[in-house]
């Protein structure tokens, strides 16, 4: 009885859980914005989405049928260490588990607005207390802003960074934890900080968050990076960057995890592996009096070409793009000359060879 208790409940949980993100996305998305007349027909109406459903503490549910599946249960495909190289962590009956000691490891995509859906479990044999037990973190902005995770079922530390903590900065609303052992569910709506051509914060970052279907922050304003002893203040990055999780030193499983994209619809992004971006840094004779150079700053490339600076995004191992003006950059390197072909607008671009 107790177990069809925890199910029915679990269900209802994440049926509240998926209304109430509905409703807030539709306004994410703008259509419940003004600009129509009451019940206008001339209305677009929202794209059909096939829901999924929800897991059991059994069995992982299935993701929206327009999410991104960062983890299925069967591969890491999506997931690399923090320099993009493969990453140590494991599947374990078709679960994610951290390798203790092995790093974290972060999304090879980056994600800006989102929403994300994970599944966690901290170790059932309870070894440790406080910060030492079932310790891991959900890090959006590559490692900058943490969501804890935490074995808090009967573990007593400080509230900041108990389990759903936005980590040194705001305790949960409640502790929704389960038992140890025991599946248990993260919906998170983020927002990433917005900063100006200068750098200057516009907009801090926030998350609506719920555990368990539970909520445990509402549209919580952070006030700079989450870090363990200190508060530091933002600095300027990329919109979009990957999702990492983290390695505490504890073996904790992740499942069912997938990220549905929000905010304005753009061209997918990579954050590849720094060896990679590397190997594309250098100068490339453009024509007899010009030479672009390319140098890497974090996941980005840095074109200089004819006296300007672009900020390059990867698109795929490849191919990069500027989102200031339309410059593309497209590297060969498969023969014996290393080219990169740089164009803007539809013009016919530029073969510039790697000196």
């Amino acid at each position: 009885m107790k177990s069809q208790l925890r199910t029915i409940t679990h269900s209802l949980n994440a049926r509240f859980v998926a209304s109430t993100l509905t409703g807030l996305l539709l306004v994410e998305l703008g259509l419940a914005q003004p600009g129509f007349l009451g019940h206008d027909r001339t209305r677009p109406l929202p794209p059909v989405v096939n829901p999924g459903y929800p897991s059991t503490p059994d069995k992982p549910g299935k993701a929206p049928s327009d999410a991104i599946v960062l983890f299925d249960g069967t591969d890491l495909s999506q997931w690399v260490a923090m320099d993009g190289e493969p990453t140590k962590w494991v599947i374990k009956d078709g679960a994610m588990e951290c390798v203790p000691g092995s790093g974290y490891t972060r999304t090879l995509r980056c994600f800006g607005e989102c929403q994300l859906h994970l599944e966690f479990a901290t170790p059932a044999k309870v070894e440790g207390s406080s910060q030492g037990r079932g310790n891991s973190g959900v890090f959006f902005g590559g490692t900058r802003y943490e969501l804890q995770v935490l074995d808090s079922y009967n573990n007593k530390t400080y509230a900041d960074g108990s389990c759903g903590a936005i980590y040194n900065q705001y305790p949960p609303l409640v502790n929704a934890s389960r038992p140890p052992g025991e599946w248990q569910t993260y919906d998170i709506l983020w927002t990433p900080p917005k900063f100006d051509a200068s750098g200057k914060l516009v907009a801090p970052a926030r998350i609506t968050a719920f555990h368990n279907g539970v909520l445990i922050h509402h549209n919580a304003e952070l006030f700079g990076q989450t870090d363990w002893l200190s508060r530091p203040p933002y600095q300027a990055h990329p919109e979009k960057l990957p999702i990492s999780l983290q390695d505490h030193g504890n073996p904790v499983r992740y499942r069912n995890i997938w990220v549905r994209e929000l905010g304005q619809p753009g061209k997918p992004e990579f954050y590849l592996a720094d060896k990679l971006l590397d190997s594309y840094c250098g100068k490339y004779q453009v024509n007899r009096d010009n030479v672009a150079e390319i140098t890497r700053r974090d996941g980005n490339l840095l074109l200089k070409f004819f006296g300007y600076e672009f900020v390059l995004f990867a698109e795929s191992p490849t191919h990069f793009f500027a989102k200031t003006v339309d410059v593309q950059a497209k590297f060969d390197f498969s023969g014996a000359t290393k080219t990169v072909e740089i164009s803007v607008g539809e013009d016919g671009g530029f073969k510039a060879r790697k000196l």
